[in-house]
């Protein structure tokens, strides 16, 4: 029996005695689906960088000023992978508020994050989740969800939002964007966040803070700006390319800090032709 008393919301089969990535980011965006286990690797981190709350936030800024771009292109369909546990801002919130038919199929590997997905979903029948490892491509691509909510001969929008930094170069990130790609029509659009930095950017901070996550939580892998660029193989990138978050697109100046050409992560979104 675990030692700590659990919610109604969190489903049976789950550890509440280890973190996990969707919970310890839904504590830092200010959720309250998450237990004592993740908050305390989540504070612990935050003490050791406590600029990591400003770069979750500006990834989540990010995806929602993507899924508007993208939806300016005349993009309607979405596949959301990693997509987290459901915060205020959720992508069929922003698409379906510019078009009520657009479909989002939301896929992510943790049991909280699919449970709380799957109760906001109920009635919006163009709305699905799915609970799969997104790095295996083929499993997520056949799943009936997809292939009965998603129209393959249509553009679709993926979303791989703050997702490939927990894939380290020996599980083959490109190998797995180019699943995707290779499965999706011309006129689609991949849009990417992705921690990093360059030469002459690193902060000491980071080391401590990216030890006490790699070790409490799951291994997080910093790339550099070109390494994130290749990630696009297949893709041409839409202006200004890969940037630092808060220079992609940015909604005012005002968003836009005196340390955004030194942002400790990237965004961009390509073209598929």
């Amino acid at each position: 029996m675990d030692s700590v008393e659990r919610p109604t919301w969190a489903p049976g089969d789950i550890d509440l005695s280890r973190p996990s990535i969707a919970r310890v980011y839904d504590y830092w965006l200010g959720g309250a689906h998450n237990f004592a286990v993740d908050r305390a690797v989540a504070d612990k981190t935050l003490a050791d960088a406590p600029v990591i709350k400003e770069v979750v936030l500006n990834h989540r800024a990010f995806l929602r000023r993507a899924v508007r771009y993208l939806l300016d292109q005349g993009v309607r369909q979405f596949l959301d992978l990693g997509s987290g546990i459901p915060t205020v801002g959720n992508v069929h919130e922003i698409a379906q508020a510019t078009d009520p038919t657009a479909r989002v199929v939301y896929v992510d590997v943790d049991p909280v994050a699919v449970a709380h997905s799957r109760a906001i979903l109920t009635g919006n029948d163009l709305v699905t989740v799915l609970q799969r490892d997104v790095r295996n491509a083929e499993s997520v691509l056949g799943a009936p969800e997809v292939r009965g909510l998603l129209d393959f001969d249509r553009p679709i929008g993926v979303l791989m939002v703050a997702l490939l930094h927990f894939v380290p170069d020996d599980e083959d990130p490109q190998g797995i964007v180019a699943a995707y790609r290779d499965a999706i029509p011309a006129g689609s659009h991949l849009a990417l966040s992705h921690v990093g930095y360059e030469e002459g950017d690193w902060d000491p901070a980071w080391d401590r803070a990216t030890g006490t996550y790699n070790r409490g939580v799951t291994q997080l892998v910093w790339r550099r700006g070109h390494e994130v660029e290749a990630l696009f193989k297949g893709f041409d990138l839409v202006e200004p390319g890969v940037a630092r978050l808060p220079l992609w697109h940015p909604e005012s100046p005002d968003d836009v800090g005196e340390d955004a050409a030194r942002f400790v992560s990237f965004g961009a979104v390509g073209r598929k032709s």
